[in-house]
């Protein structure tokens, strides 16, 4: 079975026979087998060749690179081997028609609001009173159908995870305090770890789409940009609150994470190694647990939930089943 592998240690990652071979800073090395890897991600220094390049890219390969922050700086994303005219052609006429695109993009928000509340809905039956943070929710993402723009749209979004992210002070057990998002740096704790973990699941999202005839620049919600994936941003907004908060909320309240966890005179900005790890690992455990699917009748992992949202995705692209988002029904 293939997986990620994260990589901590500085070194060199390069190309042995039919493996990937990681050289350390002190010469320890270790054969990775490329049948059994998914993809990269790199949060050290790194020296590779083009040799490897080529190798990576061969086997589709996805490489994620972040920086000594864990800030994601890019991704290597190999030459598409998934390749459909007829897809592109819909992907960018479902963009250039208002219509389409909104449809499209009420959808990604419609869910994402949605697993949102249930989130809240979830915590407020084990004792965390949010209902009049769950009832302001509710009213806004009435308004979402009967938006006009994508502008009008994302104001709704904004709108609704500014009440949610008021509501994790009574969620999370541990003070954090936390009064705003912000980005660009983050300011606090939280919002680096906000960030973090969105961006993992950018990522995921990223490596998953590969493995369809989708193109990763073509978005509906997120504008797309000349360099950014922005197709993974708009999936995205639907797995962040299943997957990525409830994994944050877990670990604060478990205290697997805690101010210790990062650098205190870097306004906690950095991530210690440890705490990376930490979440890296459990993310990773979430993505492989697996529910029983209402409609395939069968179990499935989380990872595999997104590969399927892609390909209703194409589904509806090519006019053979309206998209119908992935909304959490338990």
């Amino acid at each position: 079975m293939q997986k990620s592998y994260y990589i901590y240690n500085n070194g060199t990652l390069k190309r042995k026979d039919n493996t990937v071979t990681f050289v350390d800073e002190h010469s320890e090395k270790r054969d990775i087998p490329i049948e059994t890897v998914k993809d990269f991600y790199v949060m050290s220094e790194m020296d590779f060749n083009t040799s490897l390049i080529n190798f990576l890219s061969q086997h589709g390969v996805v490489v994620h690179f972040f920086n000594y922050y864990s800030f994601y700086s890019g991704s290597f994303y190999p030459r598409e081997k998934l390749v459909s005219g007829n897809l592109l052609v819909k992907q960018v006429e479902h963009y250039v028609d208002d219509g389409k695109r909104m449809c499209v993009a009420k959808s990604f928000i419609d869910a994402a609001a949605d697993n949102i509340y249930r989130n809240l809905r979830y915590y407020n039956s084990r004792g965390k009173n949010v209902q009049e943070y769950m009832d302001n929710i509710d009213s806004i993402r009435k308004q979402i159908p009967l938006s006009k723009t994508i502008n009008e749209l994302m104001g709704y979004e904004g709108n609704i995870r500014k009440i949610y992210y008021q509501s994790w002070n009574i969620i999370i057990d541990q003070e954090i305090n936390f009064e705003k998002r912000v980005k660009n740096p983050p300011d606090n704790m939280i919002n680096t770890m906000i960030s973090f973990v969105n961006t993992l699941i950018y990522t995921k999202v990223l490596s998953e789409i590969y493995q369809t005839q989708l193109n990763p620049t073509v978005s509906y919600l997120h504008e797309p940009g000349s360099r950014r994936f922005s197709l993974s941003l708009d999936i995205a907004e639907i797995f962040k609150p299943i997957i990525g908060d409830r994994l944050i909320f877990s670990l604060l309240n478990k205290r697997q994470i805690t101010e210790k966890s990062f650098t205190r005179n870097l306004n906690y900005l950095h991530l210690t190694k440890e705490a990376s790890k930490i979440i890296v690992g459990e993310l990773d455990e979430k993505l492989q647990t697996t529910i029983k699917h209402k409609e395939l009748n069968k179990s499935v992992s989380y990872q595999y939930l997104i590969r399927l949202e892609c390909y209703k995705l194409v589904k509806h692209l090519l006019g053979e089943k309206e998209y119908d988002p992935f909304k959490i029904w338990w």
